[in-house]
């Protein structure tokens, strides 16, 4: 009885070691097959636009609002440039553009008038038409009636007055018809130039139309100038390396500072590319950034670059030139965060490293 006391514990000891070897096991088990569905690389980084501020017109500083890594809001004020001379071209533009407008109102009161003395003198010219219908009608009766009292005459059956009045009232026709038909020709060609005088008139209409177009475009140009002497923030984050000072000239296109947005955060991981396979769009992704090791943040996967990394580079490689080392490529894939808090976003920095695993199940 007194030996089998200890043989029991034996037992009991070797049942807990197993016990402890299993589930060991098991959970390497379990840690390698969840691996597999696994893809991570440590190449990877926080990214943001980094967009560089230019002056859009030439001047001098008046006034600069902000201090290097200054935190910023979209539309806030950044730099002032001296506007008096850009105020003195919008008058000037606006200037010529009512002059332009005056003559065009000028140019369409002209063609109306043109349009009206054309329309009279073509009523003119049709009552002229009408007069030398009138008159041609008169001299066919005046010659048919010569043409009777002459045969009478001849026939004895009319008397010499007779045929002297017939051939008066001939001769009246014939010059009343020859009298409008000038008067006629006369007013036709006063209509014709007056009615090309019209038609200039309207085209110079067109010309005044087009002139205003132009005056209109060089004050929004001058407005846009005088706007762009105030320099704005173009998005929310930070604004970094200024480069101005007041008093200072500036040119057009001088760079004046850079914004830093940090709306719009991303991770750009460079995996190798024999882990390109399992990767998709939409994969959901753990991230760990080296600043802070104790915080994760997730996202999701969002595209691929077009080409290896190598192939973007200043002097991508050539390996045609016989000299071949195989090296594994690696392929820059983008990374959108998923939301941020106001107090991580603040925290971040674009360069940061990172870690990122992809859960490829």
């Amino acid at each position: 009885m007194e030996h089998q006391k200890p043989e029991k514990k034996s037992k009991k000891k070797v049942g807990i070691i197993g016990g402890i070897v299993g589930a060991v096991v098991l959970s390497g088990v379990f840690y390698f097959v969840s691996s597999m569905n696994l893809v991570s690389t440590d190449n990877a980084q926080l990214d943001a636009d980094i967009i560089p501020i230019r002056s859009s017109v030439q001047g001098y500083v008046k006034e600069i609002r902000f201090v290097d890594n200054q935190q910023v809001h979209k539309g806030d004020t950044l730099i002032l440039i001296d506007d008096t001379d850009l105020r003195t071209k919008v008058a000037q533009a606006i200037a010529a553009q009512e002059n332009a407008k005056a003559n065009l109102l000028a140019a369409q009161n002209s063609a109306s008038a043109s349009t009206s003395n054309a329309n009279a003198t073509s009523l003119n010219s049709s009552s002229s038409e009408d007069m030398t219908h009138s008159a041609n009608a008169k001299l066919t009766k005046s010659k048919a009636d010569f043409k009777r009292i002459e045969n009478m005459f001849l026939a004895k059956a009319a008397t010499q007055a007779q045929f002297d009045a017939a051939k008066a009232e001939l001769d009246m026709a014939q010059a009343q018809y020859e009298a409008a038909m000038a008067q006629f020709k006369a007013s036709s060609a006063q209509s014709q130039g007056v009615r090309s005088q019209a038609e200039a008139q309207k085209a110079q209409i067109t010309l005044a139309e087009a002139i205003v177009k132009q005056r209109d475009a060089e004050v929004a140009l001058a407005n846009t100038q005088l706007n762009n002497a105030s320099i704005i923030a173009p998005c929310n984050g930070v604004i970094s390396r200024r480069n101005a000072a007041v008093g200072q000239y500036i040119t057009i296109a001088q760079p004046l500072c850079s914004a830093v947005d940090m709306d719009k955060l991303w991770i750009s991981a460079n995996f190798k590319e024999t882990q390109i396979q399992k990767l998709k769009v939409g994969q959901p992704v753990e991230i760990k950034l080296d600043a802070f090791p104790d915080s994760k943040l997730t996202g999701t996967v969002k595209s691929f670059i077009g080409a290896t990394g190598a192939k973007f580079s200043l002097l991508p490689p050539d390996n045609s030139t016989g000299n071949f080392v195989k090296i594994t490529q690696r392929i820059p894939v983008r990374i959108e965060l998923n939301a941020l808090s106001a107090e991580q976003r603040s925290a971040l920095f674009p360069g940061l490293s990172a870690f990122v695993e992809v859960n490829t199940k």
